[in-house]
Order: C-alpha cells, then structure tokens, then sequence
C-alpha cells in the first residue's frame, strides 16, 4: 500500500504548479502547528513536540528553496521571516509557550493568503487568455443545466 500511496504523490506533485506546491507546503507548515497547539493543550508532550518537529521541516523547505537571485528584497524578507519563525520553533519546544505556535500560524496564514492571490490571478489569466483564443467562455462549462 505504502508504494502506491508514494507513487499517487508523485504523480500528484509532478503534475501540480509551482504556487500549488508553494501552497501546499505552507498547508503542511500550518497544520502541523495546529496540531502541535492542541497536543500541548491535551498535554500530549511529545506528540506536540513531533508536530513542532515537522512544523521545522516545512519551514526549513521553504527557507532553503528560497531563490535569492531572482527574488530579491521579497526573498530575503521572506528569509528573515521562516529563520524567525524557526527560532519561535526552538522557543515553543522548551517553553511550551502556545502564543508562539499561534504568532507562527497567523504569520504563515498572512504569507500564505499573498501566495494565495498570485495563484487566483494566474487562474484568472489563464482563463481570459483562453476565451481570447477560442472566443469560448470557460464559464459556460460550469454552469448547471
């Protein structure tokens, strides 16, 4: 089962955007530490701690694929951004502090509703540019009979 399953993720992320890749590490990030909160509340330490763990991952992904090169000022923001949240990660494991895992969660809600936009306007474009080519409304297809 484990083969299939790995295989199905592959295919999924193979065929998936940059921003839909983007928005579902982030989705992961934010899960995880959503789930860390409410191991701690439950005081299910360790649990919280692996969430928190994973939580690490996700931000280091983001961190390390970062392209300085190409995206400037708003990649080195974004830098100091994840290297914070990293940090806070550190902090919450020792202290268990759940205002910590929550300013975590609104700051990559924040990022993540940017990253949202971009990939809303791409679909709109991609929309408008086929109803220039084709003279077709891809509106028409949705709608109910």
């Amino acid at each position: 089962m484990d083969g299939k399953l790995n295989t199905y993720q592959q295919v999924e992320t193979s065929t998936k955007s940059q921003l839909d890749l983007i928005l579902k590490v982030y989705d992961g990030a934010i899960k995880s530490f959503k789930d860390a909160s409410d191991h701690y509340k439950n005081e299910k330490f360790n649990e919280g701690y692996e969430q928190l763990e994973k939580s690490r991952k996700f931000l280091t992904h983001l961190y390390t694929t970062l392209d300085m090169d190409k995206g400037g000022e708003i990649a080195q923001n974004l830098g100091q951004l994840y290297v914070y949240m990293i940090n806070q990660v550190n902090v919450a494991e020792a202290t268990k502090d759940l205002k910590l895992i929550k300013e975590n969660i609104d700051i990559l809600n924040n990022i993540r509703s940017g990253w949202k936009s971009l990939k809303d306007d791409e679909v709109k474009e991609k929309l408008n540019q086929i109803k220039t080519e084709h003279g077709v409304n891809p509106g028409q297809f949705t709608q109910s009979v």
